[in-house]
């Protein structure tokens, strides 16, 4: 919880109780007395954002208040074992909580459920609950769901068909159970008319939605219907696979730039349009043809091609063991001149120790990002630099790396930058005066950072506990004595004057 999410009409006891209930140090009894509050701040303070020792998650999962348990059911700090142990709670609404992918500014990769937790909200849940599933199911799961021993499993497993092999498919639509069977043939039947030209034909609406485009992108389509589609959807049908090549030359010379943009992205585009593409008289389209896999790095070279340092890499894949991407593809892209390449490269979970190395001082600032992003043995060094020289989206998930350092970061407590002086206060040997001083920072994360921070002095913390804004944060300080802690309680407690 931020210092924007606090409500405003909480009054000082009650914020003070909303810090104790996220304090590490806070000992279990404390806990559970918190877990008791009448507050709704609070509960939710306690059972969705932090993690808990095991008794408090016990009398969660007990808790009579579907609310309550419903905070537990997102909380992406939790063990998944333990959120788990909701599936199956009386509760539509902790259902759903638990049915949805959980989310927290500072947590760049919640873990799902367990696989037999997904099976089980698969086999008993609503069906207007499973929307949001598919970002739970993991790779395992996903590969076994068309011969899994559960119906209901198989069912949702028939859905994915673009991605299901010709025996997994057919296996299907032979499947014992009925639901399962009609399912896989009627996506056999879409699938088989989505790659029959006539059905196309047949099929596309006369009006734009959103079947008219998805067949004009994916649809097998027909010499006649490809002529009709030209003049106003060029856009649509510039990367479909079943375009003529002299459809698809007549699309790389096609006078809006967006078209040839996506033209030059087809794989099988000719050698005479790539010439032609790559002196395109627009950037974005001599940049999207740069990067074509037909290309020699020479040839790329040649190319008047400009990359933009943009302000936003955000690239988080799901981590799939038994998904080896081609190293040997790998390899050539993060040994290219390309910057777009190289941050392919950057990306992959797998990429070998040398190039790891080679990255981490690469010239380009996305690559250097998106590796410190992705790759768990990215190196101290690089997370620091990244943090110091990227401002965009998901900047401080970099410091949630297990590599990123803390020691020395104290002296980044002068910073004109409020985040790079954020850095100061994760330094676990950072002076009490220079804590105390940032407790007074203008950026309200800093001060609420700082009135954590373990090192600040006693009395400091006390003053804060008395002041309407810090108070919350004071009381989250791990340092705050027990004792303190029992009279927090006890004065929240007590009638006001």
């Amino acid at each position: 919880m931020t210092p924007e999410q606090i409500s405003e009409s909480a009054g000082p006891a009650e914020r003070r109780l909303i810090g104790l209930a996220l304090n590490p140090a806070a000992p279990v009894d404390v806990l559970l007395r918190l877990l008791a509050s009448e507050s709704a701040a609070v509960r939710m303070a306690l059972c969705r954002d932090r993690t808990l020792p095991d008794p408090v998650v016990d009398a969660v999962v007990a808790h009579p208040d579907g609310t309550t348990r419903g905070f537990f059911a997102e909380n992406p700090y939790a063990d998944p074992e333990q959120r788990a142990r909701l599936v199956d709670d009386p509760e539509y609404r902790v259902r759903g909580r638990l049915a949805r992918e959980p989310w927290a500014d500072d947590v760049c990769m919640p873990r799902p459920l367990p696989d037999r937790t997904v099976v089980r909200i698969i086999e008993t849940y609503e069906d207007d609950l499973l929307w949001e599933l598919n970002r739970l199911i993991s790779p395992g799961l996903r590969r076994a769901m068309p011969t899994h021993a559960s119906a209901k499993v198989r069912h949702m497993g028939a859905d994915a068909w673009r991605s299901l092999t010709p025996r997994e498919l057919a296996a299907l639509v032979a499947d014992p159970d009925p639901d399962v069977q009609k399912a896989a043939a009627a996506n056999s039947r879409s699938y088989a008319r989505l790659r029959d030209p006539d059905a196309v034909r047949e099929d596309l609406p006369a009006h734009p939605c959103h079947a008219h485009t998805h067949l004009l992108m994916y649809g097998a389509l027909a010499p006649d219907v490809v002529a009709e589609a030209l003049p106003r959807h060029a856009w649509l049908i510039a990367r479909n696979a079943s375009v003529p090549p002299e459809t698809v030359a007549l699309l790389a010379a096609h006078p809006d730039p967006k078209v040839r943009t996506r033209v030059a992205q087809r794989p099988d585009l000719g050698p005479a349009e790539r010439r032609a593409l790559a002196v395109d008289p627009d950037p974005e389209v001599r940049l999207a043809l740069s990067v074509h896999p037909a290309l020699t790095e020479e040839e790329r070279a040649a190319i008047d091609y400009e990359v933009e340092q943009e302000n936003s890499y955000c690239h988080y894949p799901v981590y799939d063991p038994e998904l080896v991407p081609d190293l040997e593809l790998v390899r050539a892209h993060a040994l290219s001149a390309h910057p777009l390449l190289r941050r392919r490269a950057a990306r992959e979970l797998h990429l070998p120790a040398d190039l790891v190395a080679l990255l981490a001082d690469d010239s380009d600032l996305g690559v250097r990002v998106l590796l410190g992003q992705n790759h768990p043995d990215a190196p101290a060094t690089l997370l620091l630099r990244c943090f110091l020289e990227y401002t965009g989206c998901d900047r401080w998930h970099l410091t949630g790396h297990g590599n990123f350092p803390r020691a020395g970061l104290a002296r980044f407590a002068g910073d004109e930058d409020p985040a790079v002086r954020r850095l100061a206060l994760l330094d676990p040997e950072i002076h009490a005066d220079t804590a105390d001083r940032l407790t007074r920072d203008p950026d309200p994360q800093v001060r609420a950072d700082a009135a954590r921070h373990p090192r600040l002095p006693q009395e400091r913390i006390a003053a804060l506990l008395d002041d309407q804004e810090p108070a919350q944060w004071a009381a989250a300080n791990p340092a705050l004595p027990a004792a303190t802690m029992y009279e927090l309680i006890a004065e929240a407690g007590r009638p006001t004057p």
